[in-house]
């Protein structure tokens, strides 16, 4: 079997993303290959072994992630080995493994942001129910309320408000370790409701952005929140460079959120984010865009091989 250049990885079942990211990496020139995790494997011991990607005879040039579907913490844990592997190959791979586990716990991604100087919510992450209360009542003193979140976790699922110590949940709902971020929603100005930000980041450019508008606090479009077009410039677009580039992602989703002060609080970054809803608000092709950006880093690849 030829060579491919591209491999997506991801689930079996082909997503409206990896479609459109498979069509805008062949418009690009590239010969693609789709993948499921789970049709790959790892060969280790008894000789030089490696990553084996389904029926190919060869690796590829890169290797792009679509998704890590849901799995056991053991095969979560091959399918990040197997990007690692291939990273160590030679393979370009985009979402490093690096990326993305920095950016699945929210944790790492929260210090990674603080250290790097960017502007983020106080954050603090306990294994035991007694720290987490005492961290809860000491914000209540101040007026202050937490947003207890999973440490891995997407889509807006999960996510509670706590006012008071008495409304933390048991251990054995948050996995047994509390994300407890402070709360710094607002209802908007003009009454229309709650509002974030998602700015889209290919490599180091903004290269769309929306605000997501919501009747609750919880705004992420898969949960009824609305996507509302504003442009990826200013401080905004810088934040989101910043925060992907402080975790390493080639590409990124980034959540900011607006301070009563008018400045902005970056709260997340995604490594392997969904932009159906930002593609209908805005006239950029953010596949095209990644792909473009895939193509640039691989031909060079391509040329010494």
């Amino acid at each position: 079997m030829a060579r491919s250049e591209v491999v997506i990885l991801g689930s079996r079942t082909e997503s409206w993303h990896g479609i459109r990211l498979r069509q805008a990496l062949e418009r690009h020139g590239l010969a693609v290959r789709r993948l499921g995790f789970d049709q790959c494997r790892l060969d280790a011991g008894g000789g030089p072994g490696g990553p084996v990607l389904g029926d190919l005879d060869d690796l590829p040039a890169a290797v792009v992630v679509r998704s890590i579907p849901a799995g056991s913490f053991e095969q979560v844990t091959l399918r990040l080995g197997l990007l690692h592997a291939l990273a160590e190959l030679g393979v370009l791979v985009v979402n490093t493994a690096r990326a993305i586990e920095r950016c699945v716990d929210k944790s790492m991604t929260s210090f990674l942001l603080a250290r790097a100087g960017l502007p983020t919510p106080p954050t603090w992450v306990t294994e035991t129910a007694e720290e987490a209360a005492t961290i809860a009542a000491r914000e209540q003193a101040a007026g202050r309320a937490l947003v207890v979140k999973p440490l891995f976790g997407a889509q807006g699922k999960g996510l509670r408000l706590v006012r008071e110590p008495g409304e933390l949940p048991d251990p054995a709902e948050v996995g047994g370790v509390y994300y407890l971020q402070r709360f710094v929603g607002r209802p908007t100005a003009d009454g229309a409701g709650w509002r974030d930000f998602r700015v889209f980041v290919v490599g180091s450019e903004a290269v769309a952005a929306m605000a997501r508008q919501g009747t609750t606090w919880i705004t992420n479009i898969g949960r009824g929140g609305q996507p509302v077009p504003v442009p990826a410039r200013g401080i905004l677009a810088e934040l989101a460079v910043a925060a992907a580039a402080a975790v390493g992602a080639d590409h990124a989703g980034v959540d900011l959120i607006e301070t009563a002060e008018g400045g902005f609080l970056v709260l997340e970054v995604n490594s392997m984010p969904a932009w159906q809803g930002l593609q209908s608000v805005t006239p950029t092709d953010i596949a095209d865009r990644i792909a473009a950006h895939v193509a640039a880093r691989v031909r060079p690849v391509l040329e010494v091989a």
